[in-house]
């Protein structure tokens, strides 16, 4: 059993009994004092700190007297909104929400890590896979809303009707693999950075672990960039006309 960490004991205090029943009802039984793994509460942290800074942030937005929380996210906006303009195209701001919000969710999943008694969520497989998941279905939907179900079937088929029987099998399996890809990368690339960080911390406890706390910020960014700009490159394919 992993090491229940303070905000996860709170969590099964609390929420323990509740989410136990359900489990059973769904035929995973559960103790109510363990129900809730450390990764779930990591997310459930993230998403009350995001949302929390949203209402924040709303309450104190102004025109004319910008503070500097809201000129950061005004640049954070601004950038999704140009890279998903630069390969979206036309329409793209439909999209800058989804894909802004799974940026500044994975980032911040991805750097709570590096706060003392807590722990990295994304370095856990079930939760780079849930985001997976969304950005999978959200962008196979955005392909249906813009084709219709056989128009985006067809899309699978390829420009060549003789060559279709061929191709498309070829083309389902490839979209489904953008699960995987879009999950382990981000799993791995947590999960190996967090690791060399205990193990590096213990062995040398004097500046390397300044050091790799700057890599794993770095490597935090990267990642998240890099959840923002497949899907944004999924859905311009998913939403291509065909020539």
């Amino acid at each position: 059993m992993e090491h229940e960490i303070w905000f996860t004991a709170i969590l099964n205090k609390v929420l323990g009994g509740a989410v136990a029943s359900l489990l059973g009802m769904l035929g995973y039984p559960t103790e109510a004092a363990h129900a809730i793994p450390n990764y779930i509460a990591m997310e459930l942290l993230a998403i009350f700190v995001l949302i929390t800074m949203a209402l924040v942030l709303r309450s104190v937005i102004s025109v004319e007297h910008p503070g500097k929380f809201q000129q950061i996210m005004e640049v954070a906006v601004e950038f999704v909104q140009g890279f998903s303009k630069e390969i979206i195209g036309h329409g793209s701001e439909r999209y800058v929400a989804l894909l802004g919000t799974l940026g500044i969710y994975i980032l911040f999943c991805n750097v709570l890590g590096l706060i003392p008694t807590l722990e990295t969520p994304t370095a856990h497989i079930q939760v780079t896979l849930g985001c997976a998941v969304t950005a999978f279905l959200y962008y196979n939907g955005q392909g249906i809303r813009h084709h219709g179900v056989l128009g985006y079937l067809k899309h699978f088929a390829g420009p060549v009707w003789w060559l279709a029987l061929l191709i498309f099998p070829v083309e389902i399996i490839s979209n489904v693999f953008r699960l995987l890809s879009l999950s382990v990368r981000l799993y791995a690339n947590m999960f190996v950075g967090s690791l060399l960080e205990q193990v590096f911390t213990k062995l040398i406890p004097i500046a390397v672990p300044a050091m790799m706390m700057g890599l794993h910020v770095f490597v935090s960014c990267i990642q998240a960039y890099i959840f923002m700009l497949l899907p944004a490159v999924y859905i311009s394919i998913a939403t291509a006309e065909e020539h």
